[in-house]
């Protein structure tokens, strides 16, 4: 309403106007009558006159339509100079003070269907899968962006020759594993993994979490996992990749609502589609969990997770080459040695890794070094395992001293027994909660 105001002020605006004082028609008659009027003009179509005054004062009225004869005659008896004009009506003008608020009633109405559309299109959309589609046209992951894990690489090449040139495998009748089930600790690269092998065989990948199955709608996680599954059928050769699988696959009769659990109707139908298309049609299953105990046998049984590919915690060369991939495009002191790094982190995944750079990072911006140090890793790796240092906590001499007999006895036994681990650095200085 307002916006339709505003523009019927505009409009009346844009439309010509009368200039001068505004004066009543009888007064307009009596000037006529006595004179005061020396030239003027009537408008035919509107009934406005405009007027001149003997002081050259303008004025303006509107008169009847059509004007009487009477009135016309007294006009061109005291007047000299008076016309009578018809012009051209401009039409659009003249229609535009109507045609505006019409116009912004039609748009408001629009806008109003093309929100409840939205609406509806939302709510219609619930079952649609929420998966992210990496496509070939994309710039990809392959095998080289995963460092290390060599034999991981080995098991799962089979997927990528499959996916590259089945024919092969169509030749001598073998069968590829459907599904490949990444298990590992958290952290440990499973989604890069995956990534990776459809990168090397060029194909889509549909990336989705298990938790997206799952809606406070009855039927939706069943809908969605039909939409996936149709998505990758409309592409061919694809690779569906569903990070924590477990949220979904959990062994079924353990839920609140028994059978009839929202979860595992969305894992039934899951089994189904995966019973439902052939390993010739170009599709591969993979997903990654940290908790394999707890998936449903029938998840794992052959002809739907066939392989189970372990992904543990990185070894020595792993986390050696893993470091060199974070510590690209950083600066680097020469006294930083990423053996040393690697010997000193073990049981880090690669996620712990790249934090810890990222700390070390962190550490030499904060000391205003231009590179990362050895000390800096060090601190990095101090914070990152043993938490921040507690500089703040008050101890008295005597506590320190106990303190310092204690971790001494601890550095001493492992120092002479042969088969403990060597030492790298004693402190007593107390960092996170201990």
């Amino acid at each position: 309403m307002i916006g339709a105001i505003i523009a019927i002020f505009l409009a009346t605006t844009m439309l010509p106007s009368d200039s001068g004082n505004e004066i009543s028609y009888p007064d307009f008659l009596d000037r006529v009558t006595e004179g005061g009027i020396v030239q003027g003009t009537y408008n035919n179509n509107s009934g406005s006159i405009k007027a001149t005054a003997v002081d050259g004062t303008e004025y303006a009225s509107n008169g009847p339509l059509p004007l009487p004869d009477a009135d016309t005659a007294l006009i061109n008896e005291h007047v000299p100079e008076f016309r009578y004009e018809t012009p051209e009506t401009n039409f659009f003008l003249s229609i535009l003070p109507l045609l505006l608020p019409i116009g912004l009633l039609i748009l408001f109405f629009w806008w109003m269907q093309r929100r409840a559309q939205g609406q509806m299109g939302s709510i219609m959309s619930i079952g649609r899968s929420k998966a992210k589609t990496y496509t070939t046209e994309r710039p990809g992951t392959t095998f080289d962006d995963v460092a290390g894990y060599e034999g991981v690489k080995q098991e799962i090449t089979e997927i990528v020759d499959f996916l590259k040139t089945p024919e092969r495998f169509a030749e001598i009748g073998a069968r590829v594993p459907k599904g490949v089930l990444l298990v590992g600790p958290p952290g440990t690269g499973k989604t890069l993994i995956a990534k990776a092998v459809a990168g090397e065989a060029g194909v889509p990948f549909l990336s989705v979490t298990g938790s997206d199955f799952m809606e406070m709608f009855v039927g939706v996680g069943a809908s969605r996992v039909r939409d996936l599954f149709q998505s990758a059928r409309k592409m061919g050769k694809a690779i569906i990749f569903i990070d924590e699988v477990d949220s979904i696959g959990r062994k079924r009769g353990a839920g609140l609502g028994g059978g009839h659990d929202e979860r595992e109707q969305t894992l039934n139908q899951m089994l189904s589609e995966m019973d439902g298309f052939e390993g010739s049609e170009g599709i591969v299953m993979m997903a990654a969990t940290n908790r394999p105990d707890i998936l449903d046998p029938a998840l794992l049984r052959p002809g739907r997770f066939d392989r189970q590919v372990v992904v543990p915690l990185p070894e020595l060369s792993d986390r050696h080459a893993i470091l060199e991939v974070h510590v690209k495009g950083k600066r680097t002191a020469d006294d930083l040695d990423l053996n040393v790094v690697a010997r000193g982190t073990p049981g880090m995944s690669g996620a712990d890794l790249s934090n810890l750079i990222n700390e070390a990072a962190l550490y030499a911006v904060r000391e205003g070094d231009e590179e990362i140090a050895a000390r800096h890793v060090e601190m990095a790796r101090d914070r990152v395992i043993m938490g921040q240092k507690r500089e703040s906590l008050a101890l008295t001499d005597d506590e320190k001293e106990a303190i310092a007999y204690h971790e001494a006895g601890h550095a001493v036994c492992a120092a002479v027994l042969p088969t403990a681990d060597p030492l790298h650095k004693v402190t007593i200085i107390p960092s996170g909660m201990a």
